[in-house]
């Protein structure tokens, strides 16, 4: 799918992140990578074989009292 050279890191890459940007819509909170992931504003993703990320924990800490 990705035609740059360097070629973007593969959607099964753990980096799959860092591939460019194809299609972006902050309004409605996603991005299309190049290689194929949609990116969510949440960090969640949807990858090109139907496969769903969770969102990453925002560093939300338990305190005890």
């Amino acid at each position: 799918m990705c035609q740059h050279q360097p070629s973007c890191p593969s959607a099964d890459s753990a980096d799959r992140e860092s591939a460019r940007l194809v299609a972006h819509h902050p309004e409605q909170g996603w991005s299309l990578l190049c290689n194929g992931v949609v990116f969510f504003e949440d960090t969640g993703e949807l990858l090109p074989d139907g496969r769903v990320i969770a969102p990453r924990s925002r560093g939300a800490s338990l305190t005890t009292a």
